[in-house]
């Protein structure tokens, strides 16, 4: 059987050193990747499912907040990711949002993010490395605790903005030590998760390949016809905590 086709967006700045880390990452889960980037053609037709990667903060005119004057904004590669979580939805497409990309799943669902994330949670450590320096702790009984554990996660942080209000059918999955919240989930079909760190450059840690193995499991049963949630939870294999 071939392998489902994953399209990653990227940014047009540092996709060139991102996207590879990401083939990788989803060749090693058992899938194929097509970047995808504004200028670049990003046909959902073409792929099984989608990964939303990180880059600049997201415009706050798609919720209606207010721009802070750090921002560093993309108008471009906002209207195309909005587009594509939009339409992934709509087909039954599954979707795994990364840093940026988990604030667009969130945003496209209607939800809020705080721009200053750091700023509103003081007791939150501020972080910005590709190492993992930062702890998150994993709610029970969610996706994201079948597919990783429960134990506290240690994980990188590049980001300085992050989820306020959630969109819909979202739940959390995963906050900080100081309550920001670091991953949401979709509560039923298509799969779809949002995690604020990058997992692509932790790819020597089995919790964090877990993440892009559930998007290749949910993108073979969207092609199947199957179930997502419920291809994900099979395939979970029981972890330990590490």
């Amino acid at each position: 059987m071939t392998r489902p086709v994953i399209g990653v967006t990227t940014s047009n700045r540092s996709g060139w050193r991102v996207f590879p880390l990401m083939a990788f990452n989803i060749w090693l889960a058992g899938g194929r990747a097509l970047r995808w980037g504004t200028g670049r053609e990003a046909d959902l037709a073409q792929v099984d499912g989608v990964v939303i990667g990180g880059g600049d903060d997201i415009s706050p005119d798609l919720y209606d907040g207010r721009l802070v004057t750090s921002a560093r904004l993309d108008p471009a590669r906002d209207a195309l990711e909005k587009r594509l979580v939009d339409a992934a939805l709509e087909r039954d497409t599954p979707v795994l949002g990364i840093c940026r990309g988990s604030q667009m799943l969130n945003v496209a669902l209607g939800g809020t993010l705080h721009q200053d994330a750091y700023g509103t949670y003081r007791d939150s450590r501020f972080i910005r490395t590709i190492l993992p320096r930062k702890t998150v702790l994993v709610e029970a009984d969610t996706r994201l605790a079948q597919l990783s554990g429960t134990g506290p996660m240690r994980v990188n942080a590049l980001h300085t903005q992050a989820v306020e209000d959630l969109g819909e059918a979202l739940r959390i999955a995963a906050r900080d030590e100081g309550g920001m919240i670091q991953a949401i989930e979709r509560l039923s079909d298509p799969f779809a998760i949002g995690v604020q760190w990058h997992p692509e450059h932790l790819f020597y840690a089995r919790r964090q390949r877990a993440l892009f193995r559930a998007l290749v499991t949910a993108a073979a049963a969207r092609r199947d016809h199957a179930g997502q949630i419920a291809a994900v939870r099979r395939d979970a294999a029981p972890l330990g905590e590490q």
